[in-house]
């Protein structure tokens, strides 16, 4: 049975920098993915719906710095030299 996420408290939302240090970048992505679950479902009051979204603005926030410092860190052997990734 997944996991229930937990609203922050009295609905206010804390930051993205005040997100749990050891929340994975896959715990948050599969939050993320059931919070939009529940409000594509249509069946939540407009208070709930309120906090899920920005929940979920949060967590999008720390998964883009999370992939954001990953892509910065990935480097390609080239020459002999390790460089910056330009992608694919």
């Amino acid at each position: 049975m997944a996991k229930t996420p937990s609203p922050t408290a009295a609905g206010a939302a804390a930051p993205a920098d005040a997100l749990k240090d050891d929340l994975r970048f896959e715990d948050a992505l599969e939050e993320l993915e059931r919070l939009v679950e529940q409000m594509e479902a249509g069946q939540l009051p407009l208070d709930q719906l309120l906090q899920r979204y920005q929940r979920g603005t949060e967590l999008l926030a720390l998964c883009r710095q999370r992939l954001e410092a990953v892509e910065a860190q990935v480097k390609v052997l080239e020459d002999g030299q390790l460089k910056p990734w330009a992608g694919a």
